[in-house]
């Protein structure tokens, strides 16, 4: 049995911007950001790993220098045994990238099309080509997209399509930034059940960077939080809930108006509008014997569980430190 294979290795990464500014009288002064701080880690092969934050923590830059589009300041990194800014164009060729707010597609070309010009971009064997992309097709349901030009599809058959880009060329390493961002429910499913079967089959590392704590959940074991350019957290999701006592909150739609529900273990209701009641637990507990609870003791109409926004547990992360 082999030990673990490190794909991705980080020592003391650092990156630093100059920003000048306007000062008085006309003058201009530089500041030093730390946009990375001297961030550590490594992640095997096979992993799938959430990379989390607050907007502006450093989680793109982080994935810049991945890639090979920034250089760092300071530290060592490796992805798949490669420095990415030096040897930009042999990465290339093991990773694949989505970016959930833009897209690595030609805007005025078909789907079909722009495939045709990933494969010859990687020179990718025509056999090759042929069975991922009729995989991807298959699993993404995009046999009905193949001739719509980019420009016409919706967000959520766009990114499909973005992953499918990705994937053409069998990378390694997968960067998602934002995957599931403005998909609706049926999308978000197609896309995560894709991204678990790739994992399992072909042993894909991903690199996972979201603000949907549930496509962590059902995705990812691990999860890394990152802020002011440091690493803060590095483990399971449920022990970041448990570091940073966050909570889920249980929407409840009863048959008519009732007084604040009490008495259900493990969950207090935080707020009532008529029939509706919401009812707040612990993120890392199951909301199975809370529901449970409620259906056999309240006439239940409806519910729906809310993730904790990724601000509010970090902040909470926070405050208990």
């Amino acid at each position: 049995m082999g030990g673990r294979e490190d794909i991705i290795v980080l020592e003391g990464l650092e990156k630093v911007f100059q920003v000048r500014r306007g000062g008085v009288f006309g003058r201009r002064t530089r500041k030093e950001v730390r946009a990375v701080d001297g961030i550590s880690f490594t992640v095997a092969r096979g992993e799938m790993v959430g990379y989390i934050g607050p907007n502006g923590a450093g989680k793109s830059t982080t994935i810049k220098m991945l890639t090979g589009i920034l250089t760092p300041s300071g530290g060592r990194l490796r992805v798949a045994g490669i420095d990415p800014s030096r040897e930009r164009t042999r990465l290339a060729r093991r990773i694949g990238v989505v970016f959930g707010q833009r897209t690595t597609l030609w805007w005025d070309l078909p789907l079909r099309d722009s495939y045709g010009l990933v494969r010859r971009m990687y020179r990718i064997p025509e056999a090759r080509y042929r069975a991922n992309l009729e995989r991807c097709v298959e699993l993404l349901d995009l046999g009905d997209l193949l001739e719509v030009p980019v420009r016409q599809l919706s967000l959520g058959q766009r990114m499909r399509g973005d992953i499918t880009a990705a994937l053409l060329h069998d990378p390694e390493v997968l960067y998602l930034d934002e995957p599931t961002i403005g998909l609706d429910v049926v999308s978000k499913a197609t896309v995560r059940g894709f991204l678990r079967d790739l994992n399992a089959e072909r042993a894909t590392t991903v690199l996972l960077t979201t603000h949907d704590l549930s496509d962590i959940e059902q995705l990812c074991r691990r999860v890394m939080v990152i802020d002011h350019g440091r690493l803060m957290y590095d483990g399971a999701l449920n022990g970041l809930h448990e570091v940073g006592e966050s909570e889920r909150t249980l929407v409840v739609d009863l048959a008519r108006e009732l007084p604040p529900i009490e008495g259900i273990e493990g969950a207090r209701t935080v707020r009532t509008e008529g029939p509706r009641q919401w009812l707040a637990f612990p993120a890392a507990a199951s909301a199975a014997p809370i529901v449970s609870r409620l259906a056999a003791d309240y006439p239940l109409v409806d519910l729906s569980v809310r993730e904790p926004d990724i601000e509010d547990v970090i902040a909470r992360m926070y405050s208990g430190r």
